[in-house]
């Protein structure tokens, strides 16, 4: 019973999170960030325990493709909460804590599939899962940072930015994008290049689908960094290319899980 009222009880947590904020989002006094935060650290902690209960298992480590976006999940919110307590992203908090309560629900409601590794026994498997999961959160956390720029870009331009004390400036967000970036495709581009010496069936039937999405991806993202970098590239040009790439990673990611796992598995 505790395995179904923990994730119950973290997608009620993330709810109330992202309710509080978006209740007051333009309120001249700000959203109750105290409570917005407490509500947002008890999902956490709970999302932490159920998910540490379905992952590591007697027989193994379960990578299912509902454990895998639980925990990628965990990280993105970890991540936007704790940068979140420094620096102002009243407008990330609600996508990031509703996407987190999407997930338990995911959780509540799907059918848990089974992906055993030992990874205990593989340390460099475990290096290449966790530089390829860390890679994956700082490249969406970035994505993320585009879409605020491109928000208060807009505003700034149409001088109705009524959110000024709840926004960060425009280059300080600006230049934290940039650096998310830059640090997620160098991360990346070794999750690829560790993936191809280490593993024999790199580009078998298997992995073929993950692995050029992957490499379009890096090849984008790289080529976005260089852009910004050598041309200065930014604002719609940086968002649509961050977009494509940041679709193609997460498709590489669990697109091809999605159809194997679930699709032919006639789960549904």
């Amino acid at each position: 019973m505790h395995s179904l009222l923990l994730p119950l009880f973290a997608m009620l947590a993330y709810a109330l999170a992202a309710g509080t904020i978006l209740s007051r989002l333009f309120h001249p006094a700000g959203p109750a960030l105290k409570l917005t935060f407490s509500a947002a650290c008890l999902g956490l902690a709970l999302h932490a325990i159920s998910l540490s209960a379905a992952l590591f298992t007697s027989d193994g480590q379960n990578f299912s493709l509902l454990n895998v976006s639980s925990l990628v999940s965990w990280l993105i919110t970890m991540a936007v909460t704790l940068t979140a307590l420094r620096s102002p992203l009243v407008l990330l908090l609600p996508v990031v804590y509703g996407c987190a309560a999407l997930v338990q629900l995911a959780v509540l409601l799907l059918p848990q599939g089974t992906q055993l590794l030992q990874i205990d026994q593989n340390p460099l498997l475990l290096l290449h899962i966790l530089v390829a999961f860390i890679a994956y959160v700082i490249l969406i956390l970035a994505t993320l940072y585009s879409v605020q720029v491109s928000y208060i870009s807009y505003k700034l331009k149409h001088k109705a930015l009524s959110m000024t004390s709840q926004l960060p400036p425009l280059m300080q967000a600006e230049v934290l994008q940039f650096r998310l970036l830059l640090i997620g495709t160098v991360l990346l581009g070794i999750t690829l290049l560790s993936g191809a010496l280490f593993t024999s069936d790199w580009l078998g039937k298997q992995n073929l689908h993950k692995n050029v999405l992957s490499l379009l991806a890096f090849v984008l993202f790289a080529l976005l960094s260089w852009g910004h970098a050598r041309l200065g590239w930014r604002g719609k040009t940086a968002i649509s290319l961050t977009l494509v790439a940041s679709l193609l990673l997460t498709l590489a990611y669990f697109g091809s899980r999605f159809v194997r796992e679930v699709l032919l598995s006639g789960a549904f």
